[in-house]
């Protein structure tokens, strides 16, 4: 396997000079189509515009592709952020050229626009939902204004969060420590070191706070403007759009978690009791169970992560072979680098780009098995084309959670009693983790957008410990050290009611997954077309594939009984 754990960015650009030629050859296409097509759309035949979109198709790709080798190289290097600006300006004013092509659509007259929609079969959920974003357009002149602001708005404060983050100096134990490195020290066995960590992340984060909160507050600022112009009913409608989902969908899946928590609460109570402690404090939540805490190595976890795929399906093995043999992984950390981990789609002609901040812990394996899951996922969606593989949020889950999932049922037979019993706390509380923890996100977000005006940060922390507090009951003590912790959640700067995604992810695989132990006919055949699919189908046309209906409110209390199941298997293997 490949020894370099960088990423080799040569599938999209060997080097900045091609970059370079690649917008001005993007930059020629985007004016000849605004020449050939703007003000008329309208006149086109279906087979016309069939010819329109791909070439739209094609001018959208070519920016992403500019848009994805810069982002990735700011990934690693924060010292990029002028570069990665740069080139969102260009790709900015290439993409005014095409701006039209959506708006026009909308302007055609109903029943040509159905007709189109109904013989475009490649393109027919595109064209639906672009129709229903018609309420929310505004004229081809204000799209050009929002366009162009948003370089020093939203994306600006995006930027700034992560290029901030990356320089504040933590400082543990007398030394300077990354924030990936600091938030590891927090599933140490020593709960003094826990303490002393969770310390001292506070002290970083206070002593940032008056900047951290005022990003919070612009994006907060900046999203209700955009809101009130376009005319979303609430603070959250415009991402349940772009999800393909239902307000009463997301409302459902909200309250199914938080009538819920006794299972959080009642987990905590028996993991005080096996550390011997009286009361958990929020610094004990990941404290491991088992006695030694074993380093794994990267290339063992390669190992256990491959087992674990070749148990479900050749496919996904050869991919993640290619993934670690062909660059696709970034994976250690380093001063400059982002924090946390992702897996980044790119465009159909490439492959994904999967970063981690490995540290050797047995959650860093999972976040491993989670990130290839992800780019398995994204690999799989290129053939239906660059406008429908974008999956969105509320399905991009599915694959990772779901190859967490097989690595769990992987190493739970090679292990024995205490770290079966760890491996089943690491799974639970990943499970809450995704689940209900993201759904407190997703209430904090809603409290927060809810306020009129800008919040101090004590407002912020109050909000966070109360709606923290809801998913552990009495089971763990939140010290004041927590309650400035949400300002490090990269989620609520990038992607603002982002998280409720995994949530409803967690949620559908743990069903899908109780689907595929129970050994459902044709699950695996169905589940790889669901992944194929990407973006060209709405996530209740693919939970469909399954015989499963995403409106009932029932559905999600299918997932619920799997976190139940796990929970009932950890409490027969504590002594």
């Amino acid at each position: 396997m490949k020894k370099d754990l960088t990423w080799d960015l040569t599938s999209l650009y060997i080097d900045d000079k091609e970059l370079d030629k690649d917008v001005l050859k993007t930059t020629k296409k985007a004016k000849k189509y605004n020449k050939a097509y703007k003000n008329s759309l309208k006149k086109l035949s279906s087979k016309e515009l069939k010819i329109a979109i791909l070439e739209y198709e094609s001018i959208i790709e070519s920016i992403g592709k500019i848009l994805s080798y810069t982002f990735l190289e700011f990934a690693t290097d924060s010292k990029k952020g002028s570069k990665l600006n740069s080139y969102q300006q260009k790709c900015t004013k290439i993409s005014e050229y095409i701006l039209f092509f959506e708006l026009e659509f909308n302007k055609i007259d109903k029943k040509t626009q159905l007709q189109h929609i109904k013989r475009l079969k490649e393109y027919e959920f595109y064209l639906q939902n672009l129709a229903k974003e018609k309420k929310h357009q505004l004229s081809l002149e204000a799209e050009e204004i929002m366009l162009k602001k948003d370089l020093t708005s939203s994306s600006a404060w995006s930027r700034m969060f992560d290029e901030y983050m990356a320089q504040i100096e933590f400082v543990h134990d007398g030394k300077k420590i990354s924030e990936e490195a600091l938030l590891s020290l927090l599933y140490n066995k020593d709960r003094k070191i826990r303490k002393s960590a969770s310390i001292a992340l506070t002290k970083g984060l206070e002593q940032n706070k008056f900047v951290l909160t005022y990003i919070f507050n612009m994006v907060k600022s900046d999203l209700k403007i955009d809101n009130d112009i376009r005319g979303y009913k609430n603070h959250e409608s415009f991402r349940h759009l772009d999800n393909k989902i239902t307000q009463k969908s997301v409302d459902s899946l909200v309250n199914t978690a938080m009538s819920n928590t006794k299972v959080v609460s009642d987990y905590y109570k028996i993991k005080a009791k096996l550390l011997g402690i009286k009361k958990l404090k929020d610094y004990d939540r990941y404290a491991p169970i088992a006695k030694s805490t074993k380093k794994i190595e990267y290339k063992d976890a390669q190992k256990m992560v491959l087992k674990a795929f070749k148990s479900f399906d050749d496919g996904f093995y050869d991919l993640a072979i290619r993934a670690f043999d062909e660059g696709w992984i970034d994976v250690m950390p380093k001063e400059g680098k982002r924090s946390g981990a992702f897996s980044h789609s790119t465009i159909t002609k490439a492959h994904p780009y999967v970063l981690l901040n490995y540290t050797s812990s047995l959650r860093d394996v999972f976040t491993l098995a989670h990130e290839l899951g992800h780019a398995i996922h994204q690999y799989l969606s290129r053939d239906v084309g660059y406008i429908n593989f974008d999956t969105p949020l509320t399905t991009s889950e599915t694959a990772s959670i779901f190859a967490e999932m097989l690595l769990f049922e992987s190493i739970k037979s090679e292990l024995d009693d205490e770290d079966l019993l760890s491996i089943y706390s690491t799974k639970l509380e990943d499970i809450f983790a995704t689940l209900f923890r993201q759904v407190v996100f997703t209430t904090f977000e809603r409290r927060v957008h809810s306020f009129d005006g800008e919040l101090s940060s004590d407002e912020f922390s109050k909000i966070w410990r109360q709606e923290n507090q809801k998913m552990f009951g009495k089971s763990v003590e939140l010290s004041k050290n927590y309650d400035i912790w949400w300002s490090y959640i990269p989620h609520f700067v990038h992607s603002p009611f982002y998280c409720y995604a995994y949530s409803y992810g967690q949620l559908l695989v743990l069903t899908l997954f109780g689907l595929y132990k129970d050994k459902r006919p044709n699950f695996k055949q169905n589940y790889i077309k669901f992944l194929s699919s990407g973006g060209s189908k709405s996530p209740s046309e693919l939970v469909a594939m399954f015989g499963l209906d995403i409106e009932d409110e029932g559905f999600w209390e299918l997932g619920i009984e799997v976190v139940n199941d796990i929970m009932s298997e950890f409490k027969q293997r504590v002594k």
